[in-house]
């Protein structure tokens, strides 16, 4: 639990760094080429109470970006972009509901995102490949309108994706039946080794569609699974099965500059959490 001292160090850091890093951007504070932020999902227990107060908390445990959550979205856009620059982080990414991704074009304009990620699929499009299908064309007809926004729509993946069905997977529907040049890919790399899959070998496969990447490492030992709601095996990065020095080496060689701590859990106070995260990440040395 974080203490009222505690408490006041941190918006003192973060007040700080709102005032030097209010012009930030995806480059700033990288690491190695590499820029660090963190998925708003992650705070989605304290965000309601005290956003502004949270994104501060953010930036001081080291954090230069934030990827937007729809647990945000109550502000207006020119009010919330102003909040997380008064933080001092950039916000060059969003997730939004996937059934509400046209309608929130124009505010994902206004708030200034270069990606509009969509965060999941409904459970209705899960269970079968027509359901992936469907949610194929879609994520093509909402691509194109938001490409004309001058934005990317991006796809994030979890585990059920790749649960074998009808000889194939959804996640290789979704890849067959969209264009890449309107739908790319943000890796969550712990739901694709949860789902069974070698990150490594997909972000290889998938280079020319990935521009973003997530990030939570994973208990040694856990059994793959396909339920998107099995949270139980995340854990710290460093602290888990996961060998991130090369992930990360690889993500950067192939061109990603940014990459989201999504830490669904946390045993550890939340933000303590994330300084724990944060101070791994600006240990590694990328290649």
């Amino acid at each position: 639990m974080t203490t009222r001292r505690e408490f006041l160090r941190l918006s003192s850091m973060a007040a700080a760094a709102g005032c030097t890093l209010r012009a930030s951007n995806a480059f700033a504070g990288n690491h190695d080429g590499m820029t660090y932020g963190v998925q708003l999902y992650m705070v989605r227990k304290e965000a309601p109470g005290d956003l502004a107060g949270v994104l501060k908390k953010i930036r001081a445990t080291g954090f230069t970006q934030v990827e937007l959550y729809p647990i945000a979205y109550t502000h207006p856009a020119s009010e919330l972009k102003k909040m997380v620059e008064d933080a001092g982080l950039g916000h060059d990414s969003g997730h939004f509901d996937y059934d509400s991704i046209p309608e929130k074009i124009g505010y994902a304009k206004e708030l200034g995102l270069k990606y509009m990620v969509c965060s999941i699929l409904p459970e209705k499009n899960r269970a079968a490949s027509g359901g992936f299908r469907a949610a194929a064309d879609n994520l093509n007809r909402w691509g194109k309108l938001v490409r004309n926004a001058d934005m990317q729509l991006v796809f994030h993946n979890h585990n059920y994706e790749f649960k074998p069905m009808e000889g194939t997977t959804g996640f290789e529907v979704l890849m067959k039946n969209t264009d890449s040049s309107l739908v790319k890919l943000e890796f969550d790399l712990y739901w694709l080794v949860q789902g069974g899959q070698d990150p490594a070998a997909m972000m290889k496969k998938y280079k020319d569609r990935l521009v973003l990447v997530h990030l939570k490492d994973r208990v040694a030992n856990s059994p793959v699974n396909y339920s998107p709601d099995d949270e139980q095996h995340i854990i710290e990065l460093g602290k888990g099965s996961i060998d991130w020095k090369p992930l990360l080496s690889q993500a950067h060689k192939q061109g990603i500059k940014l990459a989201f701590l999504d830490q669904d859990e946390t045993t550890l106070p939340v933000f303590e959490s994330m300084k724990v995260n944060f101070d791994y990440l600006n240990s590694l040395k990328l290649t």
